[in-house]
Formats: structure tokens, C-alpha cells, sequence
């Protein structure tokens, strides 16, 4: 199995997954509570099992976006492309 983009951005910015995860959760956490309502209805149709989406929830809901979307290409090329 590859590896996981969280661990790929980690390893790219040299900190731990986890960290990956913190800064992502943080990102949610901010669009969830933006006070834009509309940024915040767009953040409250990903799907999630808790009171706010978890970093899985939100790459799972983002690649089914793409995938939908027909724009599978897009993420592709962020990951062969793109040295964040």
C-alpha cells in the first residue's frame, strides 16, 4: 500500500504526522467557525460521525468531490507536482 498523503505532506515539511493532522484539524476548525456563512455551510457538508469532520473525513469527502467532479487529475497533480 502507498503511502498516505498526511504522511507524505509530514515527511515533506519534516514534522510528524500527527502534526500533519493538528494543522489540518486546526484548518477544519477555522472553516467550521469561519464567520462567513457561507464558507461555513461549505465546510458543514462534509460528512462526519463527531460535532466537526476529522482529517480523514475531510480528504474522504474532498477526493469524492474530485472524484465526482470528474477532476481526479487535479489531485494527481498536486501530489507529483506540488513540494508544499
Amino acid at each position: 500500500m502507498g503511502e498516505h498523503l498526511f504522511e507524505r505532506l509530514a515527511r515533506e515539511r519534516n514534522i510528524t504526522v500527527e502534526e500533519m493532522r493538528a494543522i489540518i484539524s486546526a484548518r477544519i476548525e477555522k472553516g467550521w467557525n469561519d464567520p462567513d456563512p457561507e464558507k461555513r455551510a461549505q465546510w458543514r457538508k462534509i460528512p462526519c460521525e463527531g460535532e466537526i469532520p476529522t482529517p480523514d473525513e475531510w480528504l474522504r469527502y474532498a477526493v469524492e468531490k474530485l472524484q465526482e467532479e470528474g477532476r481526479e487529475d487535479l489531485l494527481r497533480w498536486y501530489l507529483t507536482y506540488n513540494k508544499v
